[in-house]
């Protein structure tokens, strides 16, 4: 383990003073920077005036401006948030929503779909609606009951709407959880909007819930406020995390529709929504949050991302020719290539791999033959370049 003392923009710094671009944003968190004062500076202020406080019964301003900030932004179908503590509580309670929903209603409704290879978090439900049993394998018989289908292409989306409609006679599924556009823990997998909007369309007219996971997508990462822009099918229940706070503090946000509040709104305190965290909506991370959604609206910030975008773009006519590159993949901020070669998600080839990342100052992880950067939005022209000469470098090596 490396031992990182300090961080600032787009660089880590080690106990020995060694310099990395993070070149991940720490998993996809610190958007806007390491220590941007623009971020640090409010909740500094804000931690003098009021730090933790239960949010039961009580409410505060750094929530409430939170609240009316994100809705602005937010696809114009969601109504109402419900705060947690990180990405995994987010998607555990869009499931937990979903499930309830039809409960409430008096509908048996036990089956949860999703895409094979997703990833949805480490809790039991958004485990059992992720397909990577590399992670999951141990639990996998405590799961809820969940379906998957396959991740929709050109050759394949008519094949899967069919089985679906078939599938969907049935009456059982409550909701569909999924990532957007972009499947990350599977190795930066997209796909298109046209063919999700025919799955979520056809979902929809059967009444099930549709939940997305833009945890990891979310906040301009894809080149929209959110992937979910991008689709003319707007999503049920949305879950946020990650770059929500800017990587500063742990919180999270579930919103959905009023029509979904609705079905717990009741006399009834059985169907209300139980479900508490200690730190929910904590007025530090709720002041980060807000800081970082000024930020993500600003011209220079949504500059910053059209640059990388084509950067980028650029990058890619230069290498995806490479004898060793099988593939690569570019939407947003975020670039992915294949190598040519068959290796492990994790051993010696992988390793190799992140230990010249690491010997030439830039902070990657691969995940397994896939090499993808996911940058700040801060990241200076400068940084990039040193960021493709490490990757174009990987191709020189003897894997």
């Amino acid at each position: 383990m490396l031992g990182i003392t300090k961080a600032r923009g787009a660089v880590l710094i080690d106990e020995e003073g060694r310099e990395y671009i993070d070149a991940i944003a720490s998993w996809y968190t610190a958007m806007y920077g390491h220590c941007n004062p623009d971020i640090t500076g409010p909740v500094a202020n804000q931690m003098s005036q009021l730090d933790q406080v239960i949010f039961s019964g009580l409410t505060h301003e750094p929530a409430i401006a939170l609240s009316e900030a994100l809705m602005k932004v937010l696809p114009s179908n969601q109504e109402k948030l419900f705060f947690s503590d990180n990405g995994s509580t987010a998607v555990e309670i869009g499931i937990k929503m979903a499930l309830q929903y039809f409960y409430n209603k008096g509908q048996k409704r036990n089956v949860m779909l999703a895409f094979e290879d997703g990833f949805h978090g480490d809790t039991f439900g958004a485990m059992s609606v992720s397909g990577l049993s590399s992670y999951n394998g141990p639990f996998e018989d405590h799961f809820i009951q969940v379906e998957r289908i396959e991740v929709p292409t050109e050759n394949n989306v008519d094949k899967i709407l069919s089985g679906l409609k078939t599938r969907l006679q049935q009456e059982n599924i409550a909701g569909f959880v999924y990532e957007p556009l972009v499947q990350g823990a599977a190795a930066m997998k997209m796909h298109k909007p046209e063919h999700l909007n025919r799955i979520l369309e056809l979902l929809k007219s059967h009444s099930v819930l549709t939940i997305a996971d833009e945890v990891m997508t979310g906040f301009g990462k894809t080149g929209s406020y959110f992937a979910s822009d991008q689709l003319s099918i707007k999503p049920d229940i949305i879950c946020l995390s990650k770059a929500l706070t800017a990587g500063l503090l742990p919180m999270a946000i579930t919103s959905c529709s009023k029509e979904i509040y609705d079905a717990f709104y009741d006399d009834e305190i059985a169907k209300g929504f139980f479900h508490g965290h200690t730190y929910t909506a904590n007025p530090l991370a709720c002041t980060a949050a807000l800081s970082a959604l000024n930020l993500l609206q600003t011209e220079a910030m949504q500059n910053n991302i059209s640059r990388i975008t084509s950067r980028h773009q650029q990058f890619n006519e230069t290498i995806k020719n490479h004898p060793k590159v099988s593939e690569t993949r570019q939407i947003g901020v975020i670039f992915a290539l294949d190598l040519k070669i068959e290796m492990s998600r994790y051993g010696t080839l992988r390793d190799r791999l992140y230990d010249h990342f690491m010997e030439n100052g830039v902070f990657l992880r691969p995940l397994g033959k896939t090499i993808y950067i996911l940058p700040p939005y801060v990241i200076s022209d400068a940084q990039l370049d040193k960021v493709y000469k490490a990757v174009s470098g990987a191709l020189d090596l003897d894997l």
